[in-house]
């Protein structure tokens, strides 16, 4: 069976950059309080009424495919990873099709919907499909515009301080070399936590996830089961993210290091054997919990989530695109991903470079 390797890979990260004392002035925060708690020190934004999801995404996979060494018109599938989609529907592997002038219509897309852990379900969907002969150039996107849709005020400020904008993008295609490309995914979930990092309006679930509280979103006051946006929504305004920060660190810190394990175990390795780990960028403090669980030297560990904060689907492509051109990911080197968030899901790949 032929494996599936990374051919090409970019990303782009809006020229906008927004340190944390530029957050302060529209909300009670400051620079050491959003570095304590996150790490992060600035992030980027996109331009509103300028850039979009899809927009990002087209450049971060222009270079990807050219570094490919193909063209646009030779990708024959879209895997597409985001939670800030440029509309409810379509998805946007479409929009990025038609953003690329990819006049194929032979090709197929999909959008993954698994937040933070999307671009590693996605790179498993892609791997698979490159396994089975299925397709040969799968293009695999992670991006990300949260700046339009976060709560810039006091009460908001523990989600929006962590949120940046940005897109990744890597090319896989067979290889018949041995031991090359993506050795193994894992893939998890658990449901019962969902609530706990969720944007849950406006939605369709017409108060059915929360029944014990329908009155407080204002459900059930119209006859086929309320308002799609109801006034106590906007008066509440709940139509933000909303996070418990307390309990996915400690999800987070938990299934981080056993998702990573299970990879390497599987492949009858072990943490001496990792060349270079990717954690999603979530916090930098998490990071830095696995990389002491797993006892793993600074310089196998990369995190950019300083200059990025979390973009979410888009992290990890942009960290491994970063880490690759800085040469600190060399041929032969076995790369680890990892990733955890809202679902929850959470993930890893293991992938010999």
């Amino acid at each position: 069976m032929k494996s599936a390797k990374i051919a090409g890979i970019g990303y782009y990260v809006p020229e906008q950059v927004v340190k944390n004392d530029d957050l302060a002035r529209h909300m009670d925060t400051n620079d050491e309080w959003i570095q304590e708690r996150t790490g992060i020190k600035e992030r980027r934004y996109a331009k509103k009424h300028e850039e979009t999801n899809s927009s990002l995404a087209a450049k971060a996979s222009r270079i990807a495919i050219e570094r490919a060494g193909i063209e646009v018109n030779e990708i024959d599938f879209i895997v597409y990873a985001t939670l800030s989609p440029d509309y409810f529907f379509p998805g946007c592997g479409v929009l990025l099709q038609r953003e690329l002038g990819i006049t194929n219509t032979e090709i197929g897309a999909i959008d993954i919907r698994n937040q933070c852990s999307g671009f590693i379900y996605a790179l498993s969907v892609a791997d698979q499909f490159i396994k089975t002969g299925m397709y040969k150039n799968v293009l695999v996107v992670g991006s990300e515009v949260h700046s339009y849709g976060l709560d810039f005020s006091t009460r908001g400020r523990g989600v929006s301080v962590i949120f940046g904008d940005g897109a990744g993008a890597v090319v896989m295609q067979p290889t018949e070399k041995e031991g090359q490309g993506v050795l193994t995914t894992k893939l998890h979930s658990d449901g019962s936590q969902a609530e706990h990092l969720a944007y849950i309006n406006p939605g369709c679930h017409g108060g059915y996830h929360d029944k014990e509280n329908i009155d407080r979103y204002g459900y059930g006051d119209e006859e086929f089961g309320g308002a799609f946006l109801t006034q106590k929504m906007i008066d509440e305004e709940d139509y933000f993210p909303n996070m418990n920060g307390q309990h996915v660190f400690k999800y987070a810190v938990t299934k981080f290091p056993k998702v990573i394990m299970e990879a390497l175990a599987d492949q009858g390795k072990t943490t001496e054997d990792i060349d270079m780990l990717i954690p999603h960028q979530a916090n930098l403090r998490i990071s830095q919990f696995v990389q002491k669980t797993l006892k793993l030297p600074n310089e196998k560990v990369y995190n950019n989530i300083q200059k990025y904060g979390n973009t979410t689907a888009a992290s990890i492509p942009i960290a491994l695109c970063e880490a690759w051109e800085e040469g600190k990911i060399k041929e032969g080197d076995l790369v680890c991903l990892a990733a955890f968030g809202s679902g929850f899901t959470w993930a890893s790949a293991l992938i010999r470079w």
